[in-house]
């Protein structure tokens, strides 16, 4: 396939589905090329042949692939730095050794990255390794360069931070789960994830964040910036909530195509 200046493949891999969408740096217009499903209950060992069935699709020898992974095949926790941390293994190994405590698993088993931090708490991220190997592999066997390997939350962070004001905590709603972010300054602090009722109001969406402000011991947000397929109801500036919404909801777009363009620009 012909690649002009500025054309970038974006890949959204979910639990449910594949999408691969054509688009460009600068935002303009989106196309979707293809997607599939997934057997939602062996997502990763159904990715690597539905992989290869969108790459089949066409010749993407030499383009440039952003992916975006969905929250749930992700895992997202606060790090605290040890005290007279003087090098990058000793972050990484608290990171490792706090995943660990939290999830259970052996940290050998995900590829893990953060905004590395010596003095302050902060953010770590994980894919499981034989995700990122298939895409990994699959890159390579088409010929193609991933310039972007990012769980969801992190892709809408990157996108929106410099939108969100102070004070205010950072969400991403997608399928029905919330994935919100506490903030102190420019940083997040702290990821909370929650299923979302269906046809939760604005003060359900207060109280939830109320509480999970008291389990974290945080000041409750007095403001939440969301992004995702949020409902139009939560949008609202009035009430103990000041809700702001960024970007918009294409209902025409699949979860996974949503995906894939989380982190496209605006």
């Amino acid at each position: 396939m012909r690649r002009r200046i500025g054309q970038v493949l974006r890949l959204g891999v979910s639990a449910s589905q594949l999408a691969l969408v054509k688009g460009s740096r600068w935002g303009s217009s989106a196309e979707l090329l293809d997607q599939c499903a997934l057997d939602p209950a062996a997502p990763l060992e159904a990715i690597a042949p539905a992989l290869h069935a969108l790459l089949d699709s066409g010749d993407f020898s030499g383009w440039p692939v952003a992916v975006v992974v969905a929250d749930d095949l992700a895992r997202l926790w606060q790090v605290t730095p040890p005290a007279n941390a003087s090098r990058a293994a000793d972050l990484e190994a608290a990171a490792a050794l706090r995943f660990h405590s939290l999830y259970g698993d052996g940290p050998s088993n995900w590829a893990i990255a953060a905004d590395w931090d010596p003095v302050r708490p902060f953010i770590a991220a994980a894919l499981p390794r034989a995700l990122t190997g298939m895409l990994e592999q699959a890159a390579v066997d088409k010929k193609m360069s991933i310039v972007q390997l990012v769980p969801h939350f992190v892709a809408a962070w990157n996108r929106w931070q410099g939108q969100v004001r102070a004070g205010s905590w950072f969400g991403v709603l997608h399928e029905g789960v919330l994935t919100a972010g506490v903030t102190q300054g420019r940083r997040v602090v702290a990821v909370r994830a929650f299923a979302v009722p269906a046809h939760a109001d604005s003060m359900w969406l207060a109280g939830q964040l109320n509480r999970e402000a008291l389990l974290l011991g945080v000041e409750a947000p007095d403001a939440l910036t969301l992004c995702g397929s949020v409902p139009s109801a939560w949008n609202r500036q009035d009430g103990p909530l000041a809700c702001t919404v960024l970007g918009s909801h294409d209902s025409d777009r699949s979860p996974a195509e949503r995906l894939a363009l989380a982190g496209a620009a605006a």
